[in-house]
């Protein structure tokens, strides 16, 4: 873990610290010695002005790291492109303007990978961010999001406010959204891959086609990161929070099954959609601006968030006399490294 000295003593508002991200962040900041804040939304809705002038004044800090998002996967996206657009705009754009009123020193803005154009070329760089319109189901969160990195330079240049932006990849770990309804690829497949090896189904049907690749950021690494961002980087551009890694999602699903030692079949809906083809950031300015390197390898925390859902649900998802579904069986895909 890497000293995070300056940022001892601080008062710090997260706004989402009780979400999976969320709750590494607040430990990785009082592990420093910062005095963290979380808005919960039975409390605050930070899509209202008030509660977010509220929030501010309870909180008093003297930076916000605002990762408060209205999220999901593939089929979240699709079925609430309104929702997930006015929600992300709403509380961004108005967190950040009160922050700048109530003297906050920096705010830190978690956008997120979903703001690359869809035929961004590979591996993702901050500078080819506007070289197109986002993949079309998650362009509407994705574009909300992205605002704030128009805000945050705005109000840097106007007002002389130390807001910065970063680009986190899908993050994957213990804690993970398991809900089918709203879950990311990883605890999906994870879900569908464990309850098929516990009931005994020969196959799984995965969305897609399996070509579509994806990089992944364990989450603890995703907290130092942003922890170290908010302690050394005041810089206007935004900065990509990735491994430096893809996978594709017919590898991923066929690692997920090696460790879990599922041997059924895999059967792909190419009638859903595949979303963005590639995804891989480029991770030079992470390193050298604020020194972050992720440090997890891409099977031992995908091991590790298996074993934690497996946990979590064995007691009332796991028949007694069922063999363990997780097996030491090496995987027969390798996540390839970025060029």
């Amino acid at each position: 873990m890497r000293s995070l000295t300056a940022i001892a003593g601080a008062r710090v508002m997260v706004t989402g610290g009780a979400g999976f991200l969320g709750s590494h962040v607040v430990a990785r900041l009082e592990a420093a010695g910062a005095d963290a804040f979380v808005p919960r939304s039975r409390d605050y809705d930070l899509r209202e002005k008030d509660a977010i002038v509220r929030a501010l004044a309870d909180a008093r800090p003297e930076i916000v790291v605002h990762l408060a998002a209205v999220v999901g996967g593939i089929g979240a996206n699709r079925a609430n492109p309104g929702r997930f657009f006015y929600d992300n705009a709403m509380m961004g754009i108005q967190l950040m303007e009160q922050a700048r009123l109530a003297g906050v020193r920096k705010f830190v803005g978690v956008a997120t990978v979903c703001a690359y154009p869809k035929f961004a070329p590979l591996p993702f760089r901050e500078d080819d961010l506007w070289a197109g319109y986002p993949e079309e189901t998650n362009a509407p969160y994705g574009l909300a999001k992205k605002m704030l990195l128009v805000q945050a330079q705005a109000y840097r240049e106007q007002y002389g406010f130390n807001a910065i932006t970063l680009l986190p990849v899908n993050l994957y770990g213990p804690g993970d959204n398991f809900d089918p309804a709203s879950s990311h690829v990883i605890p999906a497949l994870i879900r569908k891959v464990v309850e098929a090896k516990r009931t005994g189904l020969d196959h799984i049907t995965a969305w897609g086609t399996g070509a579509a690749s994806r990089e992944f950021l364990y989450v603890e690494d995703a907290a130092e990161a942003i922890a170290l961002a908010a302690e050394r980087y005041d810089a206007p551009d935004p900065v990509n929070i990735g491994a430096g890694r893809e996978i594709s999602i017919r590898e991923l699903v066929q690692t997920i099954a090696d460790i879990c030692g599922y041997h059924g079949d895999v059967r792909w809906d190419a009638s859903q959609p595949d979303g963005q083809p590639r995804r891989m950031l480029d991770i030079t300015r992470a390193r050298e601006r604020f020194g972050f390197e992720a440090r997890t390898g891409f099977e031992a925390g995908l091991r590790r968030t298996i074993e934690w859902y497996v946990a979590k649900t064995a007691s009332v998802s796991r028949p007694a006399a069922a063999s363990p579904v997780i097996e030491n069986v090496p995987p027969r895909h390798q996540v390839r490294p970025a060029a």
